[in-house]
């Protein structure tokens, strides 16, 4: 009689920690505690990070691109010559320029954006009139045709003293350092996805350990440990996406407080989203609970296997 009990009161505490209808079985999770926090803490800090480095990865490819289309869709050509020579020099180099295919009309440069381009190094009170400085013309490149190299040998025999310079140079590391800077977004946002697994799996095995006595209990009962991982998974699952919600809004309302690109113009603006790159962040809380999805099913299976 007291065994038949025994096994009454078993049904019944499985029944009730379980659920009969399937949807309930994270029951034996505590709701509450230091793992509960623990996780969506962590998911929620983890969030907020990742969106900042979403936002870094695709701000810097704009960057990336931008500098690079800036400095190709023009080259400058400098024109040295004595001082009875130059305007003679500098109107043979135009004639060259406007008769280079895939090439716009060629500008030269007034005196007073040259004073501009040598502030920085000697002042606005520098008389730019009285300097041996080079005439600089600017030449837009139209069509993808465009040979730098022919039309650099052509200066070279047709206008001595003409230098061709594409931007290669300035270019070059420009756009290599602002690709290095989406790699390192990219990198961030993995190691912030490789952190969260941990933090979760960390929290899933204190709550494992916590709940051992129901463990115990539930396989006296005939459950498996595949229902048991379960339902530390439906748990942890929803608290790493609710953590991971709150954490892409809070990171989403930092990134729109940034400074626009058109309010300086300077390179730390505009390093928020633009279009619809506002989406994306929005995928972060489906990633998070694919992550502790996995972490938790991983940790829970493993732990239950080892623990007999």
């Amino acid at each position: 009689m007291r065994q038949n009990m025994r096994k009454v009161n078993l049904a019944t505490l499985w029944h009730g920690l379980m659920g009969r209808e399937g949807g309930k079985g994270d029951r034996i999770v505590p709701p509450t505690g230091f793992t509960a926090q623990l996780t969506l803490f962590s998911a929620g800090a983890m969030a907020f990070l990742a969106v900042f480095a979403l936002a870094l990865a695709l701000a810097t490819g704009r960057l990336a691109d931008r500098w690079s289309s800036e400095l190709a869709s023009s080259v400058t050509v400098r024109v040295s010559a004595p001082a009875g020579q130059q305007e003679a020099r500098v109107q043979s180099v135009m004639q060259i320029l406007s008769t280079t295919p895939d090439a716009g009309q060629p500008r030269l440069l007034p005196q007073d954006e040259l004073a501009e381009l040598l502030e920085p190094w000697f002042g606005p009170d520098m008389p730019v009139d009285a300097l041996p400085v080079p005439a600089l013309i600017d030449l837009p490149v139209t069509g993808e045709a465009f040979d730098p190299e022919g039309l650099r040998l052509r200066l070279e025999a047709e206008a001595p003293g003409a230098v061709l310079d594409d931007h290669t140079e300035w270019r070059r590391p420009l756009v290599s350092a602002a690709n290095r800077l989406r790699m390192l977004g990219i990198v961030s946002l993995l190691l912030i996805g490789a952190a969260s697994a941990a933090m979760i799996t960390l929290a899933a095995k204190a709550a494992l350990a916590a709940n051992g006595q129901v463990i115990r209990v539930l396989r006296l009962i005939g459950a498996r440990d595949l229902t048991i991982a379960t339902a530390f998974v439906r748990r942890f699952t929803r608290r790493a996406a609710v953590g991971s919600a709150v954490g892409t809004l809070l990171g989403m309302a930092g990134i729109a407080l940034l400074p626009d690109a058109s309010a300086a113009g300077g390179f730390m603006t505009g390093l928020g989203f633009q279009g619809w790159d506002w989406l994306m962040p929005l995928l972060i809380p489906f990633i998070a609970a694919a992550v502790g999805y996995f972490a938790t099913r991983w940790a829970a299976l493993k732990m239950l296997g080892a623990v007999r």
